[in-house]
């Protein structure tokens, strides 16, 4: 039988050694996450500061002379025409048409050329079809079938139409499939070993691992469809942002020219923010 004193003596000792190798209160630090992984954080101010110091140093350097006023308008000039433009009703019948132009022609090319791009990501056969063909039309300067997309679609809005989405198709068509091509194969891989179907691995791993480089081609996408939507409403247009640029530049009236490239500025600025919200919205499973 144990002995009661020396099994006390032995509990003793060992609470005295759990209590010397514990770490004190005080002594403990909390561990900051360090998960981020490279997040960029938003700064929208900075970007804004360094917008009014470009307008305010313009401004002053007109108004001192540096800048000739034949070259370069004064802003405060500018937003005088653009406020006018507002009040006169014109900026609408200006930018409404443009507008639309501008939605129906980058989302039939942005809608094609993500379908095209997928099939050509995924079969074999579709790529050796259409990626010579993708490359050999991709390089043609787009303004310059303007002409051609007149004679088949007529002055109208076909050819505005026709000429946006001819310009967005293509940019989108390779951002698309490049962005199948580089989904990390293996996720695939693990997804078949798991018997998961094909439909299955395209649609829970294809697809949202391309979604990133997808999203970044459509930025490229519609940039180019805005420059194409001024260079389709230069010919046979009456109204449009293009038509009003055109208009101000054969009469050399560079604070209406200057209005109608703020007016484009705004409109790339409000598509970016769209796209911004569509990509939270569709990488919100992103950490």
């Amino acid at each position: 039988m144990a002995d009661p004193a020396a099994a006390a003596t032995a509990t003793a000792k060992a609470a005295a050694a759990a209590k010397a190798t514990t770490v004190p209160t005080k002594a403990r630090r909390s561990v900051e996450f360090r998960g981020g992984g490279f997040v960029p954080q938003s700064r929208r101010w900075i970007g804004l500061v360094v917008f009014i110091v470009l307008l305010l140093a313009a401004e002053a350097g007109t108004r001192s002379g540096f800048i000739s006023n034949l070259t370069l308008p004064r802003p405060s000039d500018v937003l005088a025409t653009f406020v006018e433009l507002f009040q006169s009703g014109l900026l609408w019948k200006h930018l409404l048409p443009s507008v639309s132009r501008l939605m129906v022609g980058a989302l039939l090319g942005a809608t094609v050329g993500i379908g095209v791009g997928i099939l050509i990501g995924l079969f074999s056969l579709v790529r050796a079809g259409l990626v010579p063909l993708v490359a050999a039309i991709f390089p043609i300067p787009k303004i310059a079938l303007l002409p051609l997309f007149v004679i088949w679609f007529g002055i109208d809005e076909g050819s505005k139409y026709a000429l946006i989405a001819f310009g967005t198709f293509t940019p989108t068509v390779v951002a698309t499939y490049g962005a199948v091509d580089n989904v990390d194969r293996t996720l695939i891989r693990m997804g078949q070993s798991f018997s998961l179907s094909w439909f299955s691995i395209v649609r829970k791993i294809v697809l949202p691992g391309a979604m990133p480089g997808i999203l970044s081609g459509l930025r490229i996408s519609l940039a180019i469809a805005i420059i194409l939507l001024v260079a389709a409403e230069m010919l046979g247009a009456e109204y449009g942002i293009g038509a009003y640029i055109l208009e101000a530049g054969a009469l050399y009236d560079l604070e209406r020219l200057f209005v109608g490239v703020t007016i484009l500025s705004i409109l790339g600025v409000c598509v970016s923010a769209a796209l911004t919200k569509v990509e939270k919205h569709l990488l919100r499973w992103r950490v």
